[in-house]
């Protein structure tokens, strides 16, 4: 569905450079004197009938009920020609007082801004927006039939990045923002009064998987609150507690302010203005060109670092002071012993973190990994995150090493935690190819890892002693995947494990080493 929609914006794209073309050709046909070898009366009825067409096509659009939505047309196309004055300048950026702008444009997700009194309603579901007599002229002027005491605008907007996705977002909670009065404020009032930004989205949906918690939530989230420089503050819709624990860290360098339960909150809290829903780029990764100073996914990375850095300190130096009560331990133990630790520490060798997945998916002679990888001469650590795990802890790890090895998964996500440059291995399982490159290898590679795909043979999947060989299970994945998700998520995902081919997997891990080494050296001539 994604690969069909840039295709058909590459089409859109092509169409509107041929009108470009016919567009110079008639500027060049001016240009050239055309027009001037006409006479002087026929160009002057000319002119006039241009302006006698102007007057009465302005007229309508402007005193017409349908100017809005005539306006709003020509913004929403974003291969149009309002996208090519300036590529950072979306749809809606810039509304007027009293205003709902809705960008829908988006298969990922709706965007609508709101600009001037805006109060919430959590007990119907609703953002108002009140306008004064002033601001609402031109609404008025719509259609004589407008009532001031009846509503002006009326959106609907589910604040989740899934929009094509209709079995999820039947479970997202719908929010009404309504356009109304001044004279609505007579039974309305402002419990907690704000003068910075609202941002308003959703935790539900997906929320509980890692990868969909940054790419739905975290990576959207930076994306459409960044430029306010912390200035703006979160309202949660299907807020959870464990949610906001689990990614305070990260919340506290968006957001100067605690985030707002919307359900569960029930005052009247009042903005300047307010976004509804998220804007999302593409898999896991910020645009630069859709971003106001260029920013892209290694300044994301860069607020991971400034979020996660003073934790990861402290753990490192609670780390220290165990060591050293465990060589305070070891007096008494062999000299041997004592001049290996001495050893890995002094040589600092490239550190190795190998990503380990319980249940599916997961490597079953991982300890013979482990133990080649040592020999090539990694020093090796492997972290097994659960949902318990402090994020702080997974990002400590990985942002020390300078290899990463992980089986194609939600668990890759923590890619993001690893310093560009570094090395990231993914072992990527029969009938995952696609997405194992989409979600997370391309991902990787606009983050500035270097990185290795490792597709298995048959013979290293489980399914080898399941299926006949020659079973499209084995032979073709691609076909057994246009059978459904579900049918492919039961085979390749719930019920494959791995088992490398350590031969063919020394390969990758001797280049990798030699590149981190070399990349070492140059470090330390520097």
């Amino acid at each position: 569905m994604v690969q069909y929609f840039r295709y058909h914006q590459l089409k859109k794209g092509e169409h509107h450079h041929a009108g470009e073309d016919e567009m110079l050709s008639l500027m060049s046909a001016t240009s050239s004197g055309y027009f001037r070898r006409s006479r002087p009366k026929l160009f002057s009825l000319l002119i006039l009938s241009l302006l006698s067409c102007c007057l009465i096509l302005g007229a309508h659009l402007f005193c017409s009920p349908s100017a809005f939505s005539l306006l709003y047309s020509f913004g929403v196309d974003s291969d149009g020609v309002a996208a090519n004055v300036n590529a950072k300048v979306s749809l809606c950026s810039s509304i007027s007082n009293g205003t709902i702008c809705c960008d829908r444009s988006s298969i990922r997700s709706d965007v609508c801004v709101m600009k001037g009194d805006v109060r919430t309603n959590s007990a119907s579901s609703s953002i108002f927006l009140y306008t004064s007599k002033s601001t609402d002229a031109v609404i008025k002027n719509v259609s004589s039939s407008v009532d001031k005491d009846e509503e002006l605008q009326h959106e609907k907007v589910k604040p989740y990045t899934r929009k094509w996705e209709t079995s999820v977002m039947d479970t997202i909670d719908e929010l009404d923002l309504i356009v109304k009065t001044e004279n609505f404020r007579n039974n309305h009032h402002c419990d907690v009064k704000h003068d910075v930004p609202a941002v308003f989205f959703s935790t539900g949906g997906y929320t509980g998987n890692v990868y969909h918690e940054f790419n739905d939530g975290l990576l959207p989230l930076y994306i459409t609150s960044q430029h306010f420089n912390k200035k703006v503050v979160f309202v949660t819709l299907e807020y959870h507690d464990w949610w906001i624990m689990k990614y305070g860290d990260i919340l506290s360098h968006l957001s100067d302010y605690p985030a707002i339960d919307f359900s569960g909150d029930k005052r009247t809290h009042c903005f300047p203005e307010a976004i509804v829903g998220l804007r999302i780029h593409d898999e896991l990764t910020v645009d630069p060109s859709l971003m106001q100073g260029n920013k892209s996914i290694v300044d994301f990375r860069n607020v991971l670092d400034r979020a996660y850095l003073p934790r990861v300190q402290s753990l490192l130096k609670e780390e220290e002071q165990l060591a050293q009560e465990k060589l305070k331990q070891k007096v008494h133990s062999s000299s041997s012993e004592i001049r290996k630790e001495v050893q890995d520490a002094t040589l600092k060798r490239p550190k190795l973190v190998i990503l380990s997945r319980n249940g599916s998916r997961a490597i079953t002679n991982e300890d013979l990994l482990v133990k080649m990888a040592e020999e090539i001469g990694f020093r090796v650590e492997v972290v097994r995150p659960e949902r318990t795990t402090e994020l702080a802890r997974i990002y400590g790890a990985l942002n020390s090493s300078e290899v990463m090895i992980g089986v194609h998964g939600a668990a890759m996500t923590h890619f993001l935690f690893m310093r560009p440059g570094s090395v990231f291995i993914q072992v990527i399982p029969l009938g995952t190819e696609w997405a194992a490159d989409a979600y997370y290898g391309e991902p990787a590679r606009k983050l500035g890892l270097k990185y290795v795909g490792y597709q298995i043979l048959p013979r290293e999947s489980s399914l080898y002693d399941k299926y006949d060989r020659n079973d499209p299970v084995l032979r073709d994945p691609e076909s057994v995947s246009e059978k459904g998700w579900q049918y492919t998520k039961s085979i390749y995902l719930d019920n494959q494990n791995v088992r490398l081919n350590l031969g063919r997997f020394q390969k990758r891990l001797l280049r990798a080493y030699s590149y981190t080494i070399a990349k070492m050296n140059r470090r330390s001539h520097l």
